[in-house]
C-alpha cells in the first residue's frame, strides 16, 4: 500500500508559497542559499532504532567515513560543491519514515534523498519524494515490494525515485540452490508476516509459492502473521503435520527468535532453515546461541565480493575490515549497500547538468552506470523502470572457533562471487 502524508504540499508549491507559509522564515531563509554557497544537501533515512535497527548498525561509521571523503567537496561543471548529510531515524516505523522524509524535504530542503532498509523505510520515503518531486535513491529492499508495493506500473515507472537491490526471483534461485544441496525432503514451511515484505514473498502469483511449486517443492503456508507475534504454535503444528524438513520466510529478528525458540520447545527440528532478513546480522545469530549454527540466508554483500568502491577504491574486504577495526564488531551486510548509496549520490552530483534543478539531478540518476562496492548500478537495464539489480548468493552461519562466520555456500547464479564453505545440515 502506498503511504503518503496527504497534507504535505509539493516542495515546488511550498517554495512558491502562500501568505501563511511566508510567515515562517526559519524554513524559507535558506531557499537558494546553498546555490550561492555551493552546498548540496543529502537527506538520509534509516531505522537506527526499533526492530529493524540491525540494518543501521553501521550507519554512524559509514556516514563519518563519507563525510571525510566529501570533506574537500565534489566537482560539478568546473565548480566545487560542499555536501551536507542530514540523517534521520525512521524508528523502524513506516509512518515515522514518511514524517522525517517530509521534514527533510520541506524543512531542510534536501536536494537528494537517500534511504535504506526494508520496504518499511524505502517505500514511505520514496513516496514522499515522488509527491514532492525530490530526487531519491533507495536500497536494501527487494525490488518487487519496493516497486509494486508503491503501486508501480511497469509501463510507466516513477518520476523521481530510483532503487537498486536484488529481487524475489534472485532470492528464490539462491534458496533453491541451498535446498538442492541439502538433500532435505521437498516440503517447505513458509513464515510470511503481514507487512510489505511478507505479502510480496508470500504472494500467490509473484512470490515464492509458484516458483517453489514449479521446482517440485510443496509449500505449507499457514497465512500471514502479525509482526512482533509472541506465539507461533499454529505455524509449528502445521509444519510438523505436513512433514516439513525446510523452513523459510522473511522475518524481523525478534519474530524469528521467538519462532526458533518455540520450535525447539515443541520438538520441531527442520533440517534446513533459510530465513530472509532476520538472520542477516551477526549480533542476532550470536544471540540464538548454539541454535544459530547452521542457519542459512541470502547474502547481498560480504568481504569476499569482488567489488571496489568508486569513491575510495577500497575493496569489499577493506571496507569490512575497516569497520571491524574501528568498532570492534563483525562486519554486517548493509555496510556495502550504505556505502554504495553514497557512491551513487556522489557520481550523480558530479554528472548532473544543473545541481539547482531537481529534474537535472533526476536525469543524472536515471543515466547512472557505475561500478560500486556492491556491483554495477545501471537503471537502463532493470527489470522494470527505476530499478537496478545487484547480485545475490547464499550463505550459512557456521561456528568458527569462538564466533559464527557467514560462509558463502551457494553461488550458482553468481559464480564470480566465490564460495567460502560447504553446506551442512542443522543439528
Amino acid at each position: 500500500m502506498t503511504r503518503k502524508l496527504i497534507t504535505a504540499p509539493t516542495r515546488r508549491r511550498f517554495m512558491a508559497g502562500s501568505a501563511a507559509m511566508l510567515a515562517t522564515p526559519a524554513i524559507l531563509t535558506s531557499t537558494r542559499a546553498y546555490a550561492q554557497n555551493k552546498t548540496l544537501k543529502l537527506g538520509f533515512v534509516s531505522p537506527k532504532t526499533g526492530p529493524l535497527a540491525g540494518f543501521a548498525e553501521a550507519d554512524d561509521y559509514i556516514i563519518e567515513n563519507i563525510k571525510q571523503t566529501f570533506a574537500g567537496g565534489l566537482q560539478n561543471n568546473g565548480s566545487g560543491w560542499n555536501v551536507e548529510i542530514h540523517y534521520r531515524d525512521s524508528q523502524s516505523n513506516p509512518n515515522r519514515a514518511a514524517e522525517v522524509a517530509a521534514d527533510l524535504i520541506l524543512g531542510e530542503e534536501v536536494d537528494i534523498m537517500l534511504a535504506a532498509a526494508t520496504p518499511d523505510t524505502t517505500n514511505p520515503v520514496a513516496d514522499q519524494c515522488e509527491i514532492n518531486e525530490v530526487p531519491c535513491i533507495t536500497t536494501d529492499a527487494p525490488w518487487q515490494p519496493y516497486f509494486f508495493g508503491r503501486g508501480g506500473n511497469p509501463a510507466e515507472g516513477f518520476q523521481s525515485t530510483y532503487h537498486f537491490f536484488w529481487g524475489l526471483e534472485d532470492v528464490i534461485g539462491v534458496f533453491l540452490d541451498i535446498w538442492g544441496q541439502s538433500g532435505a525432503a521437498k516440503k517447505v514451511g513458509g513464515l510470511f508476516p503481514n507487512d510489505a515484505d511478507g505479502n510480496a514473498w508470500g504472494d500467490a502469483k509473484l512470490g515464492l509459492p509458484p516458483a517453489l511449486a514449479g521446482a517440485g517443492f510443496e509449500l505449507t503456508d499457514p497465512g500471514r502473521y502479525q509482526p512482533l507475534s509472541d506465539d507461533f504454535s499454529n505455524q509449528i503444528a502445521a509444519f510438523r503435520d505436513a512433514g516439513c524438513e525446510i523452513v523459510t520466510g522473511v522475518m524481523i529478528p525478534p519474530d524469528f527468535a521467538t519462532f526458533w525458540a518455540q520450535a525447539a520447545q515443541q520438538g520441531f527440528t527442520p533440517k534446513v532453515a533459510t530465513i530472509g532478513k532476520a538472520i542477516l546480522f551477526p549480533s542476532v545469530v550470536e544471540s540464538l546461541g548454539a541454535r544459530g549454527d547452521g542457519l542459512t540466508s541470502e547474502v547481498w554483500w560480504s568481504p569476499n565480493h569482488p567489488f571496489n568502491s568508486s569513491l575510495t577504491q577500497a575493496s569489499a574486504k577493506d571496507l569490512a575490515d575497516g569497520y571491524t577495526t574501528a568498532t570492534g564488531r563483525p562486519w554486517t551486510q548493509p555496510i556495502g549497500f550504505k556505502h554504495a548509496l553514497f557512491e551513487v549520490a556522489a557520481d550523480v552530483i558530479t554528472r548532473a547538468e544543473d545541481l539547482d534543478d531537481p529534474e537535472a539531478i533526476t536525469a543524472a540518476i536515471a543515466a547512472t552506470n557505475l561500478d560500486t562496492i556492491v556491483g554495477n548500478v545501471n537503471w537502463s537495464t532493470g527489470p522494470v523502470p527505476n530499478v537496478s539489480k545487484t547480485p545475490l548468493v547464499g550463505g550459512q552461519w557456521q561456528r568458527d572457533g569462538d564466533t559464527l562466520d557467514l560462509k558463502i555456500v551457494a553461488n550458482a547464479q553468481q559464480p564470480s562471487i566465490p564460495t567460502t564453505g560447504e553446506l551442512k545440515l542443522l543439528g
